[in-house]
């Protein structure tokens, strides 16, 4: 479980200015559900998303994790730059008490990187940490899995893979998907929040959630 108690995030910018994120959000998020969340280009889904995973703390309120978490998938949160892949692979495997060798040979078997599991990560494009990101958290177990837009993490044939393995591992666990592609969360989600000016607005329907957010 999950629980947002009067959340709010926000940041100063320049002329004393303030960019607010989220607005007094409370919500509880269970074990198995399966949460899409909508939002335009800069409203503040990934921030949202940093704070579930624990990443970045709210400027007031509380969020309370009663169940594992992973860092957000698909973006590089995590990541030892000066290591390689198999290095960050092996690093993870031990926080988490995995099986090293096993963590391994799965993240080199999903990400398909080839040679290059064995360079320093900063020497990777975004696309190839996506699809390092993606290998280690699908290694590793968590309760509740963080997607901030799978789309970012390859071609058309990786982002197939990623969204069956995907589906596979979140069976029975809990999803929160952040997307700006209504047609994921129809696939993934069982119900959707819109993200808008700072208020987060939950829906059973996600078609009610997709009209509401193609309104915006």
């Amino acid at each position: 479980m999950i629980i947002l108690d009067n959340v709010s995030k926000h940041y100063e910018v320049r002329g004393s200015s303030r960019k607010t994120v989220l607005r007094n959000v409370s919500a509880v998020i269970r074990p198995g559900d399966a949460i899409g969340i909508l939002g335009r280009n800069g409203t503040g889904k990934s921030t949202l998303v940093r704070m579930l995973a624990g990443v970045e703390h709210p400027s007031s309120g509380r969020i309370e994790r009663r169940m594992s978490v992973s860092w957000p998938l698909a973006h590089g949160i995590g990541l030892q730059a000066a290591l390689t892949g198999a290095d960050n692979a092996r690093f993870i495997a031990r926080i988490y008490d995995h099986d090293v060798k096993e963590v391994l040979r799965q993240v080199e078997d999903f990400a398909e990187l080839g040679s290059y599991m064995h360079m320093p990560v900063r020497t990777y494009s975004a696309g190839m940490m996506g699809r390092l990101l993606l290998g280690l958290s699908f290694a590793v177990d968590f309760d509740c899995y963080l997607i901030d837009e799978i789309t970012a993490a390859g071609d058309a044939r990786f982002v197939a893979r990623a969204q069956e393995k995907l589906a596979q591992k979140t069976r029975g666990r809990t999803l929160i998907l952040v997307s700006h592609v209504p047609e994921h969360l129809k696939i993934y989600c069982r119900t959707a929040a819109v993200l808008n000016h700072g208020s987060l607005t939950f829906f059973e329907d996600i078609d009610e959630a997709v009209a509401t957010y193609k309104a915006l």
